[in-house]
């Protein structure tokens, strides 16, 4: 009764710690959210002759071609931005579906805070330690509030919609902030499924906070905003290392901190399956991310290119068909049976294996791509049980292995006919290994893996840590046999029915 009335402490405390956060921070905005009245011009104070004769308005020059794209582009990348975000609704269904019904409450409230979480840590200082001018490894100008220049003029000769830096395209700054303020929170999403049926609620939510401002946009410095990983020619076009790898590493770290759910291994150590509740709710969730994913990956050229756009399109959705066939067929091998978890599993594997070389790999490589992925995440997920690593929903499996996977594919598959012309401050893609080239660009892709693996393990890992020691990390026992539903939130997702699957 006492460690309960300390956790219900500690769940107040952080809850009025982010408030006054948030409080904090309004007040460090509200300066400048005061603007002078226009003043009143002699002209306008004027008396007017009512004698006078009335001068016809002159007439107004349309907007010229380059306006017309920008206002085009525009529409694209937020259309796109919004598709993405829908992508959340996707995650809470697969997440909330293939765990317990006495957890689906807690999932689903995960799910739903962690956009609004990541929303506000970008806003606050995210998005301008990924994209503000600075060092190679850190953002330094413009760093509270979207505050920094613009770097790509929205109109005019200047204008550019091209491969490479957001910082490229003409799109106004807040359409570009706003389609990556949507990936922040699809990484810090994947985090929330690995974690899944244990963790407290509270320390969950302050961790997102950190994704978004010290995780998540110091690696994106360094991949998409001008770093030092673009400028040596990495390139992830729309996200296996910059979202899928960031959120896998974390969500990793927090597996091993945790420790795997009650009743998860036997007293030898050998994995039991713990079945979720309720697939409807999952495939549909599934094909909520696979027709989101028609955002992330075709919008990530920022600009209105009718043929890359239908490019990228089919080889996503090659990629991803053909993980689905192989992950069925792969899992109808070993377990005998077709599992739908592994199947939709599949999918998304192949969706995050082509995210990084959907604009630069052919047709054909994409089958190949989603051919294989859809094989290595059903022996992850096998593998990871086997090991110990308890992953609720195999997060790790699609996000983090197949994410690493993907962004070496660059090397390995980049057709020279695809590759764009480089252009300041980007470096030329190489012809990848297996398409003419040599390794030299594998090694890069390479580079890039390990760097990101660098920074982000040790840093989730301290910050995990942290929070346990702060505020614990988990559940109780009896609130993790009762349900977090109950413990965590007062109520039950499905009340006055009975669940018969194991554990509820």
């Amino acid at each position: 009764m006492t460690r309960l009335r300390r956790d219900k402490g500690w769940r107040s405390i952080s809850a009025g710690i982010l408030m006054l956060g948030l409080l904090a921070m309004i007040s460090f905005a509200a300066p400048g959210w005061a603007q002078e009245a226009p003043a009143v011009t002699d002209a306008a104070a004027a008396v007017v002759d009512p004698a006078a004769a009335p001068v016809p308005p002159a007439a107004t020059a349309g907007p010229t071609n380059a306006e017309l794209k920008v206002m085009l582009d525009t529409v694209w990348v937020l259309s796109t931005a919004f598709l993405v975000f829908f992508m959340n609704l996707g995650f809470a269904a697969v997440e909330s579906g293939m765990c317990r019904a006495k957890n689906c409450v807690n999932i689903l409230s995960k799910n739903f805070i962690v956009f609004a979480v990541s929303s506000i840590a970008f806003w606050f200082v995210g998005w301008g330690l990924m994209f503000g001018n600075g060092t190679p490894y850190i953002g330094l100008e413009g760093l509270w509030f979207v505050s920094g220049v613009d770097n790509s003029p929205a109109t005019g000769d200047a204008y550019k919609g091209d491969y490479g830096s957001i910082n490229w395209t003409g799109v106004p700054l807040m359409a570009k902030f706003f389609f990556q303020l949507v990936f922040t929170g699809t990484a810090a999403t994947i985090v929330s499924g690995a974690v899944a049926e244990r963790i407290k609620y509270h320390t969950f939510i302050v961790f997102s906070f950190f994704m978004g401002t010290l995780i998540y946009p110091v690696v994106g410095h360094w991949v998409w905003g001008g770093g030092w990983l673009q400028s040596m020619g990495f390139f992830d076009f729309a996200g296996c290392t910059q979202v899928h790898s960031i959120g896998g590493w974390a969500a990793l770290t927090g597996i091993l901190v945790l420790g795997p759910r009650i009743g998860k291994y036997t007293a030898e150590g050998k994995p039991t399956a713990i079945p979720g509740h309720n697939m409807p709710l999952a495939t549909i969730g599934c094909f909520v991310l696979w027709f989101g994913w028609f955002g992330f990956n075709p919008g990530s050229t920022m600009a209105v290119d009718p043929g890359l756009i239908s490019h990228v399109a089919v080889t996503t959705n090659t990629a991803a068909a053909f993980a689905t066939i192989t992950a069925t067929a792969t899992a109808w091998i070993l377990l005998g049976k077709p599992d739908l978890g592994m199947t939709l599993n599949g999918c998304l594997a192949g969706l995050v294996a082509i995210t990084a070389a959907c604009a630069f790999v052919s047709v054909w490589s994409s089958v190949i791509i989603g051919s294989i992925a859809g094989v290595v995440v059903v022996l992850a997920v096998l593998t990871f049980d086997r090991i110990g690593i308890d992953d609720p929903v195999g997060a790790t499996s699609v996000h983090l292995v197949n994410g690493i996977f993907g962004t070496l594919c660059i090397g390995l598959f980049t057709d020279p006919k695809l590759i764009p012309a480089a252009t300041p401050p980007a470096v030329a893609l190489k012809a990848g290994l297996f398409t003419g080239g040599d390794a030299s660009q594998l090694i890069i892709q390479l580079t890039g893996v390990i760097a990101t693996a660098a920074y982000v393990l040790p840093v989730s890992f301290i910050a995990w840590i942290i929070l346990k020691a702060i505020f614990g990390l988990r559940v109780t026992r009896e609130e993790e046999m009762e349900g977090l539903d109950l413990g965590e939130h007062g109520n039950e997702a499905y009340p006055g029915f009975v669940m018969h699957s194991p554990g509820h």
